[in-house]
């Protein structure tokens, strides 16, 4: 039987991906790092982004007083459920602690992967977080109960005015009642999560930036300042994923030293922001901080002209690693060593004796599913796992009795409904992730409950052998998860024999060569 992981392999490699500019069109462009070169593309519009829900809108939770308009035990029980779906999605994963800093903090990264991207900065963080996102995500069912308990706040976009889907006065209310709530929170010190490009994208290079989180981080220092409170500051942060579509990839998440934001000298502006009336602060400090944070951002993201190009960069560091016997072992150490090939290959003139072959070869590995780990020194690894296959069918044979009925059913859901989303690519892993996020309570808890009064009669105990029941669950995906990984390796090893086997092996080792030949040119 087919898996889905080989499904996702087959179908939709990193290299299929829906084209938002012409970029690709051109053999070597250059890394967009300037703000001003950065593409200006407004999202296409889902579905769901269509309808707008007043009533909803008009009655979320929200607070211009500094006080967190979110649940905060709720804010706990969303942080387990965020972990176990993180967890479940991701194989491995490595977090760097973020920055001390005393004051608010407005979190921005990169946004290629929907939803993921947000639950794992959220998963990050050292204090509770503010957020504000599309207008249908606070509203729609499910997401949008747990949004709103979250206290993340709505945004009516541009191209939803443009579109008819709201007018501008109302999407003027509900953007500035957004835009006061964040405001007052980060001055009060909780950190806000906002992704600058104001929509979800698929290419390795940031979009230009919304003027918004610059805009509110601001008048938070204002109003900081007016309340004798620390100043905000602006936090970067690089999300890296080894295939941001693919479940069960990798991720590193590393972050920039804080921007900090001072106040403006206007006259009169905090305490008219403290009444609740938004007011705009100056736009060249605006447009200053987007550029420092541009800048900052493109550091600690691919800032690639297209996959292709980010690719050869990390196929180019594995052989620069095997050549002097220090293999990369780790997805952290694969995007340092792709950046410094980047930086590397920034000064001076394009090398094209090294990029050219880089690109074809890391083009064959990635048409078989592979990358640079598969090669052991400058040659294709043919061994076969077969060991891995059959740990990894043993295992989840053996927990198949608790993990299908317990977890099968929204398995199967969140792949048939991910490949057949609207919403882009990116959408493939939010609906990975939302299954594994809310089975806890919405499968789990009930069939546990039912469990455990089947074996005994309601009482402490009863509720204990539920807990438990949860428990042994949740032991279970694990440990069937990993067996899947084993099977995945195991189907990775066949596709590297079956390559270097084949001519287009051979035609891959003979590039891997000139790549060695010429890293000189680094």
């Amino acid at each position: 039987m087919k898996t889905e992981h080989d499904y996702h392999l087959r179908s939709e490699i990193c290299s299929v991906v829906r084209p938002l500019n012409n970029q690709d069109l051109s053999p070597h462009p250059k890394p967009v790092s300037d703000m001003q070169d950065a593409p200006d593309i407004e999202p296409e519009l889902s579905s769901g982004a269509m309808k707008l829900r007043r009533k909803k809108l008009d009655n979320l939770p929200w607070d211009h007083t500094g006080r967190h308009p979110g649940n905060p035990y709720f804010w706990k029980i969303i942080l387990i459920l965020m972990g176990v779906g993180l967890r479940y999605i991701f194989r491995r994963s490595h977090y760097e602690k973020i920055p001390d800093f005393e004051g608010g903090r407005v979190i921005s990264s990169m946004h290629i992967n929907g939803l993921v991207d947000p639950a794992t900065l959220v998963h990050t963080q050292d204090r509770r977080i503010i957020s504000m996102g599309r207008h249908d995500l606070m509203t729609m069912p499910l997401i949008g109960w747990f949004s709103r308990r979250m206290g993340s706040q709505p945004v009516i976009r541009k191209s939803e005015i443009e579109n008819g889907v709201s007018d501008e006065e109302y999407a003027r209310k509900i953007n500035d009642r957004t835009l006061l709530t964040m405001t007052n929170c980060i001055a009060s010190g909780y950190n806000a999560m906002v992704m600058p490009e104001g929509k979800s994208h698929q290419d390795p290079h940031l979009h230009r930036f919304k003027t918004g989180p610059m805009r509110f981080a601001l008048n938070a220092a204002s109003i900081a300042k007016h309340r004798g409170l620390p100043n905000p500051a602006l936090q970067p942060v690089g999300l890296h994923f080894r295939c941001y579509h693919w479940f069960r990839t990798d991720v590193f998440v590393e972050f920039q030293e804080p921007i900090p934001v001072l106040a403006p000298e206007v006259s009169g502006a905090p305490e008219r922001l403290s009444s609740g009336k938004w007011e705009e602060p100056p736009s060249d400090q605006v447009h200053y901080l987007r550029d420092t944070l541009f800048s900052s951002l493109s550091e600690v993201t691919p800032d690639a002209p297209d996959w292709g190009t980010y690719r050869a960069w990390h196929l180019i560091g594995h052989i620069k690693a095997n050549t002097s016997n220090s293999q990369l072992k780790s997805f952290r150490d694969e995007v340092l060593a792709a950046r410094e090939v980047r930086a590397a290959l920034s000064e001076g003139q394009t090398k094209e004796d090294l990029m050219a072959p880089a690109i074809e070869a890391a083009k064959i590995l990635n048409d078989d599913q592979l990358d640079g780990r598969a090669l052991t020194g400058i040659k294709l690894d043919s061994r076969i796992a077969w060991t891995k296959s059959a740990i990894g069918i043993f295992l989840m044979i053996l927990m198949s009795p608790v993990t299908i009925p317990s977890t099968g059913i929204q398995a199967f859901f969140a792949w048939y409904l991910g490949d057949r989303t609207d919403e882009g690519i990116d959408a493939r892993t939010t609906y990975h992730f939302l299954a594994a996020m809310f089975s806890p309570i919405l499968f789990w808890l009930p069939l546990s409950i039912f469990t455990a009064f089947l074996v005994h009669p309601p009482s402490l105990l009863s509720i204990a052998i539920a807990m438990s029941i949860m428990l042994v669950i949740h032991i279970s995906n694990l440990v069937f998860l990993f067996g899947y990984d084993c099977w995945s390796d195991f189907s990775t090893s066949r596709r590297r024999a079956k390559l270097a086997s084949s001519d287009r092996g051979k035609r891959l080792e003979e590039l891997i060569l000139d790549v060695k030949t010429n890293l000189n040119l680094l």
